[in-house]
């Protein structure tokens, strides 16, 4: 018996095959660019925690490059928390990162008598230690936003004529004062912002006043941030 014969026909190629077989690139490519875009938007929604960027950064240079880099932001931060520490005053300043940077925040009741825009003595020297801090060479590029908060109370003296007047001079009497220790004016900025900003209500339901919550909110808050 025969065997059977191999064939050598072959199909011919249709001329759109070479494209049909391409043609899965468009696709990809489309969801490539809506990956993209998606991601493109997520960024410009996002805040970046300043602090934990150069952790990134530094993580991701130490691990592609094997070279160090500078963490002023963290640097600072660590810093400061000495400070604090060595002071004992961890009870009057609290040290945060926000969104741009690190945020002090002052206790109004430690840093001023009540009513009053006049910081107390034993205050000066945490803050000109604070200005040595900041003024080192490091931290020359950082930005210093000094800000007066107060608490729902109508101000009650002839001094000030609102909450407005009191907490605009107490975050000037400390630009005045880091400006005394040698910190440039081009870096600092004041603002005011009375009662709008509580951390929390100064009154219950019924309007009755919270003592402890309104000494809460009675604060000044210094802003760092490159």
């Amino acid at each position: 018996m025969l065997a059977p014969r191999k064939s050598f026909y072959r199909p011919l190629k249709s001329e759109n095959s070479e494209d049909e077989s391409h043609a899965w690139l468009l696709t990809f490519a489309d969801a490539v660019t809506l990956l993209l875009a998606f991601f493109v938007m997520l960024v410009s929604f996002s805040k970046i925690d300043i602090v934990s960027f150069e952790e990134v950064k530094t993580g991701i240079a130490r691990d592609l490059g094997q070279r160090s880099i500078a963490r002023p932001a963290a640097q600072l931060r660590a810093e400061l928390d000495t400070l604090v520490d060595s002071l004992g005053v961890a009870d009057a300043v609290r040290i945060n990162i926000y969104e741009r940077g690190i945020v002090l925040e002052l206790a109004s009741n430690a840093f001023y008598e009540p009513g009053s825009a006049s910081l107390r003595p034993e205050a000066r020297p945490i803050l000109e230690r604070v200005a040595e801090t900041l003024d080192a060479p490091l931290y020359s590029k950082f930005r210093i936003a000094i800000e007066g908060h107060t608490d729902d109370s109508p101000i009650a003296n002839a001094s000030f004529g609102s909450n407005w007047e009191l907490s605009a001079v107490r975050a000037t009497n400390i630009v005045r004062l880091f400006e005394a220790q040698n910190i440039p004016v081009r870096r600092m900025r004041a603002v005011a912002f009375a009662d709008t900003q509580p951390k929390v209500p100064n009154r219950d339901s019924t309007g009755t006043p919270l003592p402890e919550n309104q000494a809460k909110n009675r604060r000044v808050l210094v802003r760092i941030h490159r």
